[in-house]
């Protein structure tokens, strides 16, 4: 545990546990949190490593089926997109791409906390145009969930198989950008310690979450998750103002 930060391993259980609650996955909350520790870039490849391990776990947590049509709609495009986005990041300031992000994370929680009832038709175009937004947003900024559940949320699809097929799809997101972080050179030797953590951590936190999940309304917890996203995004936008 030498050289260690073990309060960032435990914001990454917390974060990891909302995410699979919520609905949202694990890097609308993981990403902000993570600035606090490392450069952007750094937790970039973090995050996808750590994403690997966490749908893995969901998948297998959640196998009561996956639908095979939303993979193709939403999961192709964001697969395409979450690589063109992870390449856009190379050339954009890290600074500049926490600014982004902390815009996003507080206008998206604004918008949905007063919109409540907003929603996407269930038809292929708006799958096609949600899985590509949150591929690339997810490779660009580092999160995408967010935007890929509300979109999968309009097919009103059974809580387990929700998770399942959004796991799956963030898996092959994760996959195909880590290998475009590694070649842009955000995984770094130094954070690697952290990896056998955030693996194990990605395991327990779905374990946990689904526990919960049990208990607690998916209205009101999606309710006190955008709650969360908005703190956490002003704290973005106030820690940068302070850096500089």
């Amino acid at each position: 545990m030498k050289d260690v930060n073990v309060i960032f391993l435990i914001l990454a259980l917390v974060a990891e546990i909302i995410g699979t609650i919520g609905g949202f996955g694990s890097s609308v909350f993981f990403v902000p949190l993570g600035n606090f520790y490392f450069d952007f870039h750094s937790v970039l490849g973090l995050t996808a490593i750590f994403h690997v391990s966490s749908n893995l776990s969901k998948i297998f947590l959640f196998k009561k089926g996956l639908d095979k049509k939303l993979l193709l709609t939403i999961g192709a495009p964001a697969v395409v997109f979450v690589i063109v986005g992870g390449l856009l990041s190379k050339y954009v300031v890290s600074a500049s791409l926490e600014i982004i992000l902390g815009v996003f994370l507080v206008g998206f929680s604004l918008f949905f906390l007063i919109k409540r009832k907003v929603s996407f038709s269930p038809n292929k175009k708006n799958a096609l145009v949600g899985g590509a937004f949150s591929g690339f947003s997810a490779g660009l900024l580092g999160t995408g969930g967010a935007i890929r559940g509300l979109t999968m949320a309009a097919f009103n699809l059974e809580k387990s198989v929700f998770i399942a097929t959004s796991a799956f799809i963030d898996f092959m997101i994760d996959l195909s950008r880590t290998f475009v972080y590694y070649n842009n050179g955000y995984i770094h030797n130094h954070d690697l310690k952290y990896v056998p953590f955030l693996l194990v951590i990605g395991l327990l936190g779905s374990f946990i979450g689904k526990k919960i999940l049990v208990y607690i309304p998916q209205s009101k917890f999606r309710r006190l998750s955008l709650f969360f996203i908005l703190i956490i995004g002003i704290v973005t936008i106030v820690q940068l103002f302070i850096k500089s």
